[in-house]
């Protein structure tokens, strides 16, 4: 009997129970959709976590204080938020061309959330406090009003900028340009509207408002030391010599010797990149494979439909033997049936993933405020169907062989 007469008569078998067949694809569908959905939204969120990175600019130096944290669950972790060992005159000393020669610009920048209001209204966004070097550092320029000055960062100028979102909580439609907010006990005037921006690595411009860092420091945090110190570097060639001299100038400040006690870290834009390309690929890689437990289960749901299958076809079984069909052709029948429901499954499950994507790129889109582009990897949705190809076969496998070993003349008794 040629391959193709065991493929039409497994499609038929197939297309007898129908149901059935639906049942047990149904399983496979799941799988491969979740799958596929899991391992596209991971590209995504990666694909956007690269392009906030790229856009700060690959010339950008940032100082973190705190030791490096070795992993997403290093205690140390907490010190780079909240740690005190960057203060005025460790941005004095980098800014000091004897010993950072390749530092253009140097800019401290405290962040925090807080209570801002406005006649009644109020809102909690980010607050953060930096420099007129913001505008280029993260491309926010206000599309209302003007940036804060120099002169308003060294005279703790009681100045703000707000983000799209924070006018439209407190202000609504009515112009904000001019007006007063409160945040904490300090009343601050508006001088500039930020247009749209979203998402920019840890800051969201639509929720933000940005102030003097030195404002922010006396009058809102009430602390003397910095959250982040960023430095642009002239030009690349020059990064990893201002990374070098900017730690023996801190190791220096800080009475240091041993690289191992750092009490600071400084990272460039491509370790960045690098360290977030390894955290979301490792979060895409569990959560594909806790989705993927769903195929395992559709393919002993696949194992249990054929064993019920052929018990209930034993007569079919018997009456094809007594023809003179072999075990081999009994075996590929029911093996043929088992694959072609699993990669029907796949095909079905990839299907149903690609258009579900595109509901949940809008929806992500405007839940995280950034442009999250479409992406459907073709790899995903290969290695789908593949592994419905090799679920198809192992889970089969055993049912073909219980059909192929059965005796043709008890089968044929069998009621």
């Amino acid at each position: 009997m040629q391959i193709k007469d065991v493929f039409k008569i497994a499609v038929l078998g197939i297309r007898a129970h129908k149901s059935r067949s639906a049942l047990t694809v149904l399983g496979i569908v799941i799988g491969v959709t979740a799958v596929t959905l899991v391992v596209s939204i991971g590209r995504g969120a990666e694909n956007l976590v690269l392009n906030q990175v790229a856009s700060l600019g690959s010339r950008t130096i940032g100082i973190v204080p705190g030791k490096e944290p070795k992993g997403p669950t290093d205690p140390s972790l907490v010190h780079t938020l909240y740690g005190d060992s960057l203060k005025a005159r460790e941005v004095e000393a980098i800014e000091k061309k004897s010993n950072v020669p390749h530092a253009a610009e140097v800019m401290p920048i405290v962040f925090g959330i807080e209570t801002v209001s406005h006649k009644g209204e109020t809102f909690r966004p980010m607050i953060l406090g930096g420099s007129p070097l913001v505008t280029n550092i993260f491309d926010v320029y206000p599309e209302e009003g003007t940036f804060f000055t120099e002169d308003d960062v060294k005279n703790r100028a009681a100045v703000a900028i707000i983000g799209k979102r924070v006018k439209e909580e407190l202000f609504g439609e009515r112009e904000a340009v001019g007006e007063k907010i409160r945040i904490g006990g300090s009343t601050l005037k508006i001088v500039g509207v930020s247009p749209p921006k979203g998402q920019v690595l840890f800051f969201n411009f639509d929720e933000t408002v940005i102030i003097p860092y030195t404002f922010a420091q006396q009058y809102i945090f009430g602390i003397k030391y910095f959250n982040r110190v960023i430095v642009q570097v002239d030009s690349e060639e020059n990064i990893p010599r201002t990374v070098y001299d900017i730690e023996i100038t801190l190791r220096a400040l800080h009475n240091i010797t041993d690289p191992e006690n750092d009490d600071f870290f400084v990272s460039t834009q491509a370790e960045i990149a690098e360290t977030l390309k390894s955290i979301t690929g490792a979060l895409t890689l569990f959560l594909a494979s806790v989705a993927a437990i769903s195929l395992i289960v559709g393919g002993i749901g696949i194992m249990n439909i054929m064993l019920v299958s052929i018990a209930e076809r034993t007569k079919e079984i018997g009456l094809r033997k007594a023809v003179g069909a072999t075990e081999n052709n009994i075996l590929l029948q029911f093996l043929f049936e088992a694959v072609t429901l699993t990669i029907l499954g796949g095909l079905i499950g990839v299907l149903i993933g690609f258009l579900l994507l595109f509901g949940i790129t809008f929806a992500l889109a405007e839940l995280v405020s950034a442009e999250w582009k479409f992406v459907f990897p073709a790899d995903a949705a290969v290695v789908g169907i593949i592994v419905s190809l090799v679920i198809g076969l192992v889970f089969g496998l055993f049912p073909a062989r219980a059909a192929a070993k059965k005796d043709p003349i008890e089968a044929l008794q069998h009621e």
